[in-house]
This record gives structure tokens, C-alpha cells and sequence, in this order.
């Protein structure tokens, strides 16, 4: 059987901690910026974890991390 390949857009998004979980950046970040305000903006710095919902499907796109 041949090697899986790693789905590189995925990669590059997607950071796995050292306890396993799946770190992931927040969206909304990049435009429209006036509207929102400094709070909500600042929360979108901060990295997430993905929910749980989504880890098994994300992990199929990261097979060796």
C-alpha cells in the first residue's frame, strides 16, 4: 500500500500540541475590520483548539502528525 499524503493546505494551517489536540487560527481576522470591535478583534489573535466534532475529520488530512 502506498504512502498517505498529507493534505498541505491542512498543514499549514494546522499545529498539533503536545498533548495531541489540533490548533487552529481564527477566521475573520483579515477585512471589514471598522465594524468589529477591539475585543472581538483581539480574540481573533488567539489560537483555538478544534472541536471535537471536526478532529477526526481533520485528522485524516494530517496522517503523520
Amino acid at each position: 500500500m502506498p504512502k498517505m499524503k498529507t493534505h498541505r493546505g491542512a498543514a499549514k494551517r494546522i499545529k498539533v500540541t503536545g498533548t495531541g489536540k489540533l490548533k487552529r487560527f481564527k477566521a475573520f481576522k483579515s477585512h471589514i475590520l471598522t465594524k468589529k470591535s477591539q475585543k472581538r478583534k483581539r480574540n481573533f489573535r488567539k489560537a483555538a483548539i478544534v472541536s471535537s466534532g471536526d478532529t477526526a475529520r481533520i485528522s485524516q488530512l494530517l496522517p503523520y502528525k
